[in-house]
């Protein structure tokens, strides 16, 4: 089985939270992991898919919330919902672990909630000192702060070297490490 990487993040995105996804998603995609997104053509998402497509034989999946006339060109599998926002819930039990790459909108904080709720390792990739707190303070020990999309790569390692096998939901199955 393939692990599922979702990478949320803003549409209306910081330069460097686009770097970071661009960079995050080429690493996401050296690993033979699956790049799970929003699926749009804008921010976080797009800059993720271009990152992801840097690799050869790398696969993109888009959760989109209504039609594909705004996927991202770099999408391999575009699912199409009709469900506006709620497609966030899908992509986060779609997910073996999310990264927020930038926390600047209120769809990637419901995202980060949502994973949370369903018991999922959440790894904030450049969030800021107040945001790390607040998510900490939901999350605890489920939620982890880097600064690179590298270490967002070393942490999901470690995760993995507790279990070979992780099931969907995250911190129920997987070691505490």
């Amino acid at each position: 089985m393939r692990y599922v990487v979702g990478v949320m993040g803003p549409a209306k995105a910081r330069r460097k939270d686009i770097e970071n996804a661009r960079a995050l998603g080429e690493l996401i995609a050296r690993r033979e992991w699956v790049l799970l997104t929003g699926g749009r053509d804008v921010g976080v998402m797009h800059a993720a898919n271009q990152g992801a497509k840097r690799v050869p034989r790398s696969l993109t999946v888009g959760v989109l919330p209504s039609t594909r006339d705004r996927v991202s060109k770099y999408v391999d599998v575009a699912i199409v919902t009709e469900m506006g926002n709620a497609r966030n819930n899908i992509c986060v039990l779609s997910s073996h672990v999310i990264v927020a790459c930038g926390l600047g909108g209120a769809g990637t904080v419901s995202e980060v909630a949502l994973a949370l709720k369903a018991g999922k390792y959440v790894i904030l990739l450049g969030a800021t000192p107040a945001e790390d707190r607040f998510f900490k303070n939901l999350g605890g020990k489920s939620v982890f702060s880097v600064q690179t999309p590298e270490d967002a790569i070393n942490v999901i390692l470690k995760m993995l070297e507790q279990d070979e096998r992780p099931a969907m939901q995250g911190p129920q199955t997987w070691a505490r490490f």
